[in-house]
């Protein structure tokens, strides 16, 4: 460590922090290091280096801190104004901090009175990444320089070899023995270049310097891409589940798969799926993806005038915009599982191979909660259906009259504009249904914090179902209106009720999502639940789309009538 000459001195205005070189001309440090940038100039000394001067620099990118100790993104990149007279860090692979015994690691920062800078000596607590950002970092002994103000920025280095591992962020100030660092594969999700310098286990360099290109060509032709649905797509049905709260950038996801994925066949998915969305064709300076296919096969189920526990069942196949009966029968509750299953495979025959098939079940609003995702593919086949296809259910009131061509309406509108957020809808929120009406009036994907029967979110549920809001989402057991302490939420959760949680871990999953693509984007939701190692503790595990583009079903008045009578 004593001849690593890219360590850095670091100032702005009043503050003093550490730095390290990473290219000829790149500088990393903490973004609260150079908060004042904007008004103080920034320079940059190597102190390892003989008589060397201050030399000027400019921040080039920052992480989007927001200015608080404990806001994620605290990395800013300067690039100075000449060639560095050193040679750049060198980096050890992201797990190299970690084992038995505890590897010692080192910092090197610039605490008041030390302008030549000093070493403090540290280890980390464990691989868990707190917050999804930091290390905790505790000092290797009981004495000895701790981490306090001067060392924010500083490269956290093996001892012995010198190679980075992170950075630190967060010091624990004079006589506290603690502190946290940013570990470098975090680091690149905030400065994708860094990535280009970083080993990564299990994938040869070409596989990590083919997906750092593609997540740059993707970020400057402006894809239109989910970062989620990709991860899902390279993972598999059996891979590692979403990681709370999903990705905040392309390149978040991009360095979850070299890092997390065992199977290097995911990072080869991964960027193959992204290389054909920057082939697809060009919409204005964006490249948009087109709206699938979608060939459906509706199962409408409704209530029977031939007695209780009577059901009339008709199933449909939907393609090149014809529709194609396939058999209506009159049943018993317990026969419509067995049936639904053999008439659904019946109704493949009827859909072209080129087409995206989609299962749709109509049913009466009191019904809208039943779990046909969880009904087995077929006998020998226990999959979930919503696990086998995209599967979505609808409101059989929403498919007649003025609101279905209110809803066809606003699906034009829906493809024409950008990707839709999730507007929440809290079950304890007391929100006047009047109100919540004009709140959805320019809504596409509505979220709501309970089923539709529950007490607290019924209402304001019955409202959205009579609008044209094109998507609808709910977990099925939701909230009921049992809610824990009051001090859960104060202390940044979301109150003890359970949906709040699926509403906070629905938004960022559907963010940047098309409504078109939602069915497939939750099958995936689904398939990751359904692997999860406590499938019954996901956030996801029952979740329910109410999807209802009127362009993919003809209008029902106009086509043919029940294959046999509904009152057998």
């Amino acid at each position: 460590m004593n001849s690593a000459r890219w360590h850095a001195r670091i100032e702005c205005g009043r503050q003093i922090g550490a730095g390290f070189l990473v290219t000829g001309r790149k500088v990393v440090t903490c973004a609260h290091v150079i908060a004042d940038s904007g008004a103080a100039p920034v320079t940059v000394t190597f102190p390892h280096q003989a008589g060397a001067a201050a030399v000027p620099a400019r921040v080039v990118a920052c992480g989007g801190w927001g200015g608080r100790p404990t806001d994620p993104g605290d990395l800013a990149v300067l690039e100075l104004d000449e060639e560095a007279p050193v040679s750049p860090a060198s980096f050890a692979p992201p797990d190299a901090a970690f084992g038995e015994p505890p590897r010692k690691l080192v910092a090197y920062g610039f605490p008041r009175g030390y302008d030549e800078g000093t070493l403090a000596e540290y280890r980390a607590t464990a691989a868990q990444l707190i917050g999804g950002e930091w290390i905790q970092l505790e000092a290797w002994n009981g004495h000895g320089q701790p981490l306090e103000a001067g060392f924010s920025g500083a490269a956290v280095a093996l001892a012995g070899t010198g190679e980075v591992v992170g950075m630190v962020t967060a010091t624990g100030g004079r006589g506290v023995r603690n502190g946290r660092m940013l570990p470098t594969h975090v680091m690149a999700r905030y400065w994708p270049e860094l990535g280009a310098h970083l080993p990564v286990p299990a994938h040869e360099d070409a596989d990590r310097d083919r997906l750092r290109i593609l997540v740059q060509k993707a970020a400057r032709a402006g894809v239109d891409c989910s970062p989620e649905r990709l991860y899902l797509d390279a993972a598999g049905p059996f891979g590692p589940p979403l990681p709370p709260g999903g990705f905040d950038s392309l390149w978040a996801a991009a360095w979850y798969v070299l890092c997390e994925l065992d199977d290097p066949e995911a990072v080869t998915r991964f960027a193959d799926r992204l290389d054909a969305l920057l082939d697809a064709p060009r919409a204005g300076a964006a490249v948009r993806r087109a709206r699938p296919d979608w060939s459906p096969i509706l199962v409408e189920i409704d209530r029977s005038g031939a007695g209780d526990g009577q059901v009339v069942v008709e199933v449909s196949a939907y393609s090149a915009g014809r529709r194609h009966p396939v058999d209506s029968r009159t049943l018993a509750h317990g026969e419509l599982r067995p049936y639904v299953r053999e008439r659904i495979d019946e109704a493949f025959l009827h859909l072209a191979l080129d087409t995206d098939e989609l299962i749709a079940f109509a049913l009466p609003r009191e019904w809208l909660n039943w779990p046909v995702d969880q009904w087995e593919s077929g006998p020998d086949d226990p999959t979930p259906l919503g696990c086998s296809y995209p599967l979505v259910v609808t409101d059989h009131a929403r498919r007649r009259g003025g609101l279905r061509h209110r809803l066809a309406r606003r699906w034009q509108g829906v493809d024409a504009g950008a990707s839709a957020s999730v507007h929440r809808v809290e079950c304890d929120s007391g929100e006047d249904p009047r109100k919540l009406r004009l709140r959805l009036r320019a809504a596409d994907v509505a979220g709501f914090a309970g089923p539709p029967a529950a007490r607290l979110s019924g209402p304001r549920f019955d409202t959205a179902l009579t609008k044209p809001v094109p998507v609808l989402l709910w977990p099925r057991s939701g909230c009921h209106g049992e809610h824990g302490a009051k001090g859960a939420e104060e202390e940044g959760g979301d109150g003890g009720c359970a949906g709040a949680e699926f509403l906070s871990a629905l938004g960022p999953y559907v963010a940047g999502v098309a409504p078109s693509e939602l069915p497939r984007h939750i099958l995936s939701l689904r398939e990751a639940a359904d692997a999860a190692d406590d499938p019954d503790g996901h956030w996801a595990r029952d979740v329910q789309l109410l999807w209802d583009d009127p362009r993919c079903f003809p209008d029902p008045h106009a086509t043919t009538a029940h294959l046999h009578s509904p009152v057998a």
